[in-house]
């Protein structure tokens, strides 16, 4: 008598269908199989409709906080780290357009990868994107961890690193795992502060961009620099 799992089969029709017309599959299915490779002796069917329907997508699956995922039966550890791995992916695709070093236009450029990359933390984190003369980006880096509802912001270390760096001008990035991005009054105290801080080393501070999950908020665009 064979050993095999019904879901052997199953998993190899779905893989040949994938092969074939990816995109007839349903969300389901395609989770199903994403979880699949981790869980290879699993039939995932089960957890991945629990997952959509939980989170309500495949979006909301792959941008739930880690708590929230590990809060679903099945969810376990390893998955859990697979999924940050899934995340870094994401979040180097959205960023591949700044990393080379292309010229930063609007401040949805920058928005979009800070989105992607901060997605799903449950505390916030400050990035800073340094340009030159012209805007063609010259770093986007990490500069600071927060707690669940404040960072700090620290301006010697970014001027310096402005400064060490050779650029002209940055733009501080910085999100609300709220997910309101209206900026706090601490927000705006730390925009003035940096503003005139910046202006003493005649480098451009050029925005303040708020991002959520799903929004973002420019303190330039609001005229507030």
């Amino acid at each position: 008598m064979s050993t095999d799992k019904h879901y052997h089969g199953h998993r190899a029709r779905l893989r040949e269908r994938m092969s074939k017309h990816p995109h007839d599959l349903q969300d389901y299915e395609v989770l199903e199989l994403l979880l699949g490779k981790v869980l290879t002796r699993k039939d995932t069917k089960p957890l991945a409709k629990e997952l959509l329907l939980r989170f309500q997508n495949i979006r909301g699956v792959l941008d739930a906080k880690p708590a929230e995922l590990l809060s679903v039966e099945g969810f376990g550890p390893v998955l859990a780290h697979y999924w940050v791995l899934l995340r870094e992916l994401m979040a180097r695709y959205e960023e591949a357009p700044l990393r080379r070093k292309e010229v930063l236009s609007t401040p949805e450029q920058v928005a979009r990868a800070a989105k992607r990359r901060l997605a799903g933390h449950d505390h916030e984190e400050v990035w800073i994107a340094f340009v030159d003369a012209q805007n063609h980006l010259l770093s986007w880096e990490f500069n600071h961890k927060g707690s669940v509802d404040n960072v700090a912001v620290y301006t010697r270390d970014i001027l310096e690193r402005g400064l060490l760096l050779k650029a002209m001008g940055f733009i501080l990035v910085h999100n609300h795992p709220s997910g309101n991005s209206s900026p706090s009054g601490a927000d705006l105290e730390i925009t003035a502060m940096l503003k005139r801080a910046a202006q003493s080393v005649e480098m451009r501070f050029i925005d303040h961009i708020i991002v959520t999950d799903t929004d973002c908020y420019s303190v330039s665009a609001e005229g507030l620099i």
